[in-house]
């Protein structure tokens, strides 16, 4: 009976700290639209015009859409006192259209992304940079695909 009561006691004490707790985590990777996506993450902040402080590299046609490069640098300081936060990396015709979010620290220094994504078909690509006030920047420029890169 004794080890019962221990049994039990035990159960209530792990059921106690492995309860369950809400995370304010987003997903990135999730199939929805682009309208939707941005929502998402930005609400109802507005995304500025970023093409004075933002040089995304991308081709303008990709051959193959399942290795396209894409290059990210923001000159700084895009504000005084902030510092760039995060950079997200947007197919708009993808079923996934957020396809990277990089997190950086004001000790990053330069901010600067760089990676091959891969591309359904012809649409655009933005880099949109989220400042530590909050403040959205994006720039876009439409990507040709030739052979899509992503199964049907």
């Amino acid at each position: 009976m004794l080890g019962g009561l221990g049994a039990l006691g035990m159960t209530t004490l792990t059921g106690v700290l492995a309860a369950p707790r809400t995370a304010a985590a987003q997903a990135v990777g999730v199939q929805e639209t682009v309208e939707v996506a941005l929502k998402r993450f930005f609400g109802t902040r507005p995304l500025q015009d970023g093409s004075r402080l933002i040089k995304l590299e991308v081709p303008l046609i990709a051959e193959n859409g399942a290795v396209v490069p894409v290059a990210v640098q923001v000159e700084s300081p895009m504000t005084p006192g902030n510092h760039v936060k995060h950079i997200y990396i947007v197919a708009d015709k993808n079923r996934i259209p957020i396809v990277s979010r990089v997190t950086l620290s004001p000790a990053a220094g330069q901010a600067f992304v760089g990676e091959n994504i891969r591309l359904g078909e012809t649409g655009d690509v933005r880099a949109i940079v989220e400042q530590s006030d909050g403040t959205l920047f994006q720039v876009k420029r439409e990507v040709r695909v030739t052979v899509s890169g992503c199964a049907a």
